[in-house]
């Protein structure tokens, strides 16, 4: 589909850091246009690059806050006005949280890892036609490049739990929510809900103390960082800053909010982490 060297349409928006090292080690050129404006897409497919172009690369997610286009839309456009080109999207976060995914809505291929989805490390999926899964598995001919056996099973049986997990999950997302707009822990101004890789809350304090509190969190069961997100080795909940994609646009908030994913715990365990953190944060401010 794609040789080093060659042009490669994306969104006009930071790449996911892993995407754009492959894109850097391919050489690949990258042309940039803002998939929300028909007319600047229109603009690049009548150019000389556009009529030569073979990939068109599509993140199914948010790559910024702003970011709004609809797959639905989007995908058929693009196939229209650059009828010669592969439209790959990138379904990763999305896959079994979204109603469709890429090739669904009509796009040629679509990649995610099953590690995001409690599979089994370095394996990934790829959905397209013939021609391209027929080059893949040429390509990969050898046994070492082959998935199969106990990893293939592995990434079989996680996709069958994690819908189920999920679910359990984002009713733990809500009643968090719930409980902490009604009052449950004064130092909380507000509490969101915020689709960012999985469904988490943003909580907000009254005073400065975000830091603080993301310090405290790890003493008292939470854990500090993704261990690969949405990966199986997530268990206790995750007490993170809020992305960096938001903190360049609102720095003020890196003292007032964090970002709260439950992953397997229940609504108590979120709570009772997160009072106990407050209360040592302001003991230590």
């Amino acid at each position: 589909m794609v040789r080093p060297g060659d042009t490669v349409l994306v969104h006009e928006a930071p790449i996911y850091p892993t995407t754009a090292t492959l894109f850097d080690r391919m050489g690949l050129r990258l042309i940039r246009a803002d998939f929300h404006d028909p007319e600047a897409l229109r603009a690049v497919a009548d150019s000389d690059v556009g009529r030569q172009l073979r990939i068109v690369h599509v993140q199914h997610t948010r790559q910024q806050p702003e970011d709004r286009y609809d797959l639905a839309m989007l995908v058929p456009m693009l196939k229209e006005l650059f009828p010669q080109a592969r439209i790959v999207v990138d379904d990763n976060y999305a896959v079994l949280k979204t109603p469709k995914i890429g090739v669904e809505y009509g796009a040629d291929v679509s990649t995610f890892s099953l590690f995001k989805l409690m599979g089994p490390e370095g394996v990934g999926c790829i959905l397209g036609p013939q021609d391209v899964i027929s080059e893949i598995d040429r390509q990969n001919y050898s046994g070492g490049g082959q998935v199969q056996g106990w990893q293939a099973l592995d990434a079989l049986r996680a996709m069958i739990a994690v819908p189920v997990l999920w679910a359990v999950q984002g009713k733990v997302v809500d009643e968090v929510a719930s409980r902490l707009n009604a009052g449950e822990i004064p130092e909380v101004e507000k509490c969101l809900i915020a689709n960012a890789q999985d469904r988490t809350l943003l909580i907000r304090f009254r005073e400065p103390i975000a830091r603080l509190v993301l310090e405290a969190a790890p003493s008292f069961g939470a854990i500090p960082h993704p261990v690969g997100a949405n990966s199986r080795y997530e268990i206790t909940p995750l007490f993170y800053r809020i992305s960096g994609t938001f903190l360049e646009r609102y720095p003020e908030l890196a003292d007032f909010m964090i970002r709260v994913n439950p992953l397997r715990a229940g609504a108590d365990t979120v709570i009772r982490i997160l009072r106990e953190a407050i209360k040592e944060a302001k003991r230590c401010s």
